[in-house]
């Protein structure tokens, strides 16, 4: 395959594919939301669709959406006084009342609510004179804060048009690599990053899809080389967008696989290059018929199972013993390029997460190499954690192994991590 027809290809597969019922949700919300601040019952008057969504930028497997209602001028003296919390708690009475049977939840400066596989953030606004909207912060007593989502959301679209389109799709493959890779990091943040990149240089001005492996490339080394920062600035409002983990490590790694992806040319080996750092929406090279193998492919994929949208991080560890004694970590085994023989016990467990409320955790143990197949043991099959955070394996044979974990919250992989296991 041709660059072109693999980033054409790769970008369909990523384009959100439930449009219809997303719009539906919003015309919902604003239509009980008029009703209960205006009387009528318009399903699109009043509000504004945000963040990802309402940026073009979001992907197949989007959960976290974003909505402004716009309150009526004349009901700012009801709660400009310290009522934030009773703003909010109007809000989601108005949207319960319509849809009872829906789960409608109240948070610090939105309005959740819940339908399956995505959900809808609602933040009641009162417009300013300069475009900007006040929202309800019911931290510490209440206060009034700015958000200049219409800033954005214009700048994103000149910057579009005068890159050639360019930056809504590296946007759009920015999330495809934060989704493979487990990067807990936010949209407006891949949005920024994004736009820094374009904006630093004029290399991919008036560039094609037949230069995006060169785009791409460099935007990752670009990343990887950024500087720790807690917070950056956002696109068109310049509102301080947090850094909630750090991201420069694997965009490295994904930087070192473009490299070899390039080299790799148009040879299947380059699709199987980029799948490894955008995942299964790139396209699969083209395969010659085979004979039929003599073992069972019973690898499962998460994706065929949930939407994808990392937005929060998990960290994985393994313990390595033998006959009852810990031997050391398998990172740091790893890093020290410490060979991993067979007759070890291996312990997986989460390290470390950062995703609030309710969870489940699902595991996935992939055996691959000749030995595997020989013995037809594959496996790659997803189970669901026992409830102690942990997984507990082997290492009986040679081989690449493979132990992945995801944390799936209201039917979305929020968080991922995986540790590659060679045995020698």
């Amino acid at each position: 395959m041709t660059t072109t027809e693999m980033f054409t290809d790769f970008l369909k597969n990523v384009a959100i594919d439930n449009s219809a019922s997303i719009t539906s949700k919003y015309e919902e919300i604003t239509a009980a939301l008029n009703k209960k601040f205006r009387n009528t019952e318009s399903k699109t008057a009043n509000s504004l669709q945000v963040g990802s969504y309402g940026r073009w930028t979001g992907i197949k497997g989007i959960s976290d959406l974003d909505m402004l209602y716009i309150m009526p001028s004349s009901k700012w003296n009801d709660y400009k006084d310290g009522e934030q919390s009773k703003l909010l708690d109007d809000t989601k009475e108005a949207i319960q009342a319509r849809y009872p049977k829906t789960i409608v939840k109240k948070d610090r400066l939105v309005v959740q609510v819940l339908y399956k596989s995505f959900t809808v953030e609602v933040q009641p606004v009162f417009e300013q004179d300069d475009s900007s909207f006040k929202y309800p912060d019911t931290y510490n007593g209440g206060s009034w804060k700015i958000t200049k989502p219409r800033d954005e959301i214009k700048a994103m679209k000149e910057f579009v048009d005068q890159k050639n389109k360019n930056l809504r799709k590296l946007c759009k493959m920015g999330r495809a690599w934060k989704n493979k890779c487990g990067v807990g990091m936010g949209g407006l943040l891949i949005d920024t990053l994004a736009y820094n990149f374009l904006n630093s240089n004029s290399d991919y001005d008036n560039r094609s899809l037949a230069y995006y492996d060169w785009m791409c490339r460099d935007f990752f080394k670009y990343l990887s080389e950024e500087p720790n920062k807690d917070y950056y600035l956002a696109l068109g409002s310049n509102q301080r967008v947090t850094v909630k983990s750090k991201f420069q490590r694997k965009a490295k790694k994904a930087y070192e696989l473009s490299l070899d992806a390039i080299n790799a040319g148009e040879s299947s080996s380059a699709n199987k290059k980029w799948k490894k750092i955008f995942g299964r929406p790139f396209p699969a090279a083209i395969q010659q018929e085979s004979k039929s193998s003599v073992y069972r492919n019973t690898e499962q994929f998460i994706e065929d199972l949930y939407p994808i949208d990392i937005r929060f991080n998990v960290r994985l560890e393994c313990e390595v013993s033998q006959n009852g004694f810990r031997e050391a970590l398998l990172r740091t085994m790893l890093a020290k390029k410490l060979k991993l023989q067979s007759k070890k016990k291996l312990n997986f467990f989460i390290a470390d997460i950062d995703v609030p409320g309710e969870f489940i955790i699902k595991w996935k143990v992939l055996n691959r190499g000749a030995i595997a197949e020989q013995r037809d043991c594959v496996r790659g099959d997803i189970i669901i954690d026992k409830g102690f955070r942990k997984k507990e394996e082997k290492t009986d044979f040679n081989g690449e192994h493979i132990v992945e974990c995801f944390v799936i919250q209201n039917d979305v992989v929020v968080a991922k991590d995986r540790i590659d296991v060679p045995i020698q």
